[in-house]
């Protein structure tokens, strides 16, 4: 498994696949700041800036996409990709 770091760059998309992969694993502290941020009901915008390092208003299509597909890659790995941690995963690519 590939250590979480918080100071990993950030793609504009998480990968797409019904398989954990390495930037799931390196990303798995910005997932869990996503849920979180959700949850507490946190502005999206400040999400953006803070977790993903892009400036909504600098750059606000793109802060929204990177927010809005790394959440939903978020709630599959809280719905069930940890179960792919849990097994040792199998990683693509």
């Amino acid at each position: 498994m590939h250590r979480p770091k918080f100071d990993a760059p950030i793609a504009d998309e998480p990968p797409v696949s019904d398989q954990l992969t390495p930037y799931d694993e390196i990303h798995l502290i910005h997932y869990l700041i996503l849920l979180d941020a959700e949850r507490e009901n946190a502005p999206w915008e400040d999400v953006a800036r803070e977790a993903l390092q892009i400036d909504p208003l600098v750059e606000p299509a793109r802060a929204r996409h990177a927010y809005e597909t790394h959440l939903a890659r978020a709630k599959w790995m809280a719905s069930s990709g940890w179960r792919h941690i849990l097994r040792g995963g199998s990683f693509e690519g």
